[in-house]
């Protein structure tokens, strides 16, 4: 039995496609149109990449809880206390005991951002160089432990009100969250209390003293001979 083969198809096994006379060869070519394009059965044949089918993974499980530390036995190391001035986004208690502050001299290097402790057998011979200050334990929100800085009266006993309102400032945050910003206009340092109730500071407890602190705070930046590299910049030698 002979199967009847249609014209086109007939014109493909004498010709080949691209042997078909002039237009031919383009009607044999699917037309897509923007309805096919459209259509949901082209669509449907149409397989793509589906995630929906994949697991994803629940990673809010690798997240460590909040008492973490405490569950391993880990403790904390205070490695680092800043010698600074409280930002003026600080809200920052000063400890209230004599024995968590230090009047003292220092070198002021201001284009460092550093302060440097002077040993006391050379506080005459440098104090052209030093600035009376009283080194006090400060505490922010954050928990971070600095020593503030404020300066006394000079030697001459004159003061400014920079360093006036500074002290002041000191003085206020003993009892009561505060925190502090430099007013040009004003000459010296605005102070503004928290509005909130906000709890006391959490002062250093297992085994971390003043004299702890001021080691921390002045490591490698005590001045203790006439030798040392701050001396010998400050007389020009170096």
């Amino acid at each position: 039995m002979t199967k009847k083969v249609n014209e086109p198809h007939k014109q493909i096994l004498e010709y080949g496609v691209g042997d078909l006379p002039a237009g031919q060869s383009e009607n044999l070519q699917p037309k897509i149109t923007e309805k096919n394009l459209n259509d949901d059965s082209l669509n449907s044949s149409i397989q793509l990449p589906n995630s929906s089918g994949i697991k994803e993974t629940d990673f809010s499980k690798y997240r460590l809880s909040q008492d973490f530390l405490s569950q391993v036995g880990v403790k904390k190391v205070l490695s680092t206390v800043p010698v600074r001035k409280p930002s003026k986004q600080e809200f920052v208690r000063v400890h209230p005991h004599e024995e968590w502050r230090l009047e003292t001299l220092l070198v002021e290097l201001k284009d460092e951002r550093e302060n440097y402790l002077i040993a006391p057998e050379f506080h005459e011979e440098l104090s052209e160089f030093a600035t009376p200050t009283s080194l006090l334990t400060t505490i922010s929100r954050q928990k971070v432990l600095m020593l503030w800085p404020t300066k006394l009266p000079g030697l001459d006993g004159q003061s400014n009100p920079w360093h006036v309102s500074a002290l002041q400032a000191a003085k206020l945050a003993e009892e009561k969250w505060v925190r502090v910003s430099a007013n040009m206009s004003l000459g010296g340092y605005e102070v503004f209390e928290a509005l909130g109730n906000l709890s006391d500071p959490e002062w250093p407890d297992d085994g971390i003293n003043f004299g702890r602190l001021l080691e921390i705070a002045f490591r490698g930046r005590i001045i203790n001979s006439l030798d040392h590299p701050i001396v010998k910049k400050l007389r020009g030698l170096a």
